[in-house]
C-alpha cells in the first residue's frame, strides 16, 4: 500500500498547478524536490494505510533529497529533513517529518494545519546522508480547501 502514496505523490507533483506542484532547489551535487497540499488529495484508503490524518486543515509537505545516478537520470537519497511552517504572523509550528523507503525510493513527509488561504512560509533543512552541510530550503505556499 505504500506505493501507492508513493505514486498518488507522483501524481500529484506531476498534476500542475491546479493540484499541487513539485518544485526544487539546484544545490550542485544534490537537489532538494518539495510539494505541498492539502491532505484531502489523498484518496482515504492511502491515508489510512499510511496513518495520515485527511481533513479539511491539514496540509502535507513531502520532500525528497535528489542526486544524479549513474545512468544520468535522477535518484533519491536517504538522509534527515527537519523544518517548520510559519503562519502569516510568524508563529512556527514545528513539522514531524516521517522517512517513507519504498524499495530504492526516500522521501519524508510531514503534516501540518492550515487556514484556507492562509500564506505559510517554510522553512526546511535537508541533510543527505553522509553529506556534511545542510541544504537549506524555503518557500511559501497557501493551501485553499476543496
Amino acid at each position: 500500500m505504500k506505493l501507492a502514496i508513493t505514486l498518488t505523490l507522483l501524481l500529484l507533483t506531476l498534476a500542475g498547478p491546479v493540484t499541487a506542484q513539485e518544485k526544487s532547489v539546484d544545490f550542485g551535487e544534490y537537489q532538494v524536490h518539495y510539494a505541498v497540499f492539502p491532505s484531502t488529495f489523498l484518496p482515504p484508503e492511502v491515508a489510512a494505510a499510511n496513518n495520515l490524518n485527511r481533513s479539511r486543515g491539514i496540509g502535507i509537505v513531502n520532500i525528497a533529497i535528489m542526486t544524479q545516478g549513474d545512468n544520468g537520470g535522477i535518484r533519491t537519497v536517504p538522509g534527515q529533513v527537519e523544518g517548520k511552517a510559519l503562519n502569516d504572523v510568524g508563529q512556527p509550528s514545528f513539522l514531524a517529518f516521517r522517512r517513507i523507503q519504498e524499495g530504492d525510493a526516500v522521501y519524508f513527509i510531514a503534516e501540518y494545519q492550515y487556514s484556507a488561504g492562509e500564506l505559510m512560509t517554510f522553512q526546511i533543512t535537508a541533510r543527505p546522508s553522509g553529506h556534511a552541510q545542510d541544504l537549506p530550503i524555503r518557500f511559501s505556499q497557501a493551501l485553499f480547501n476543496d
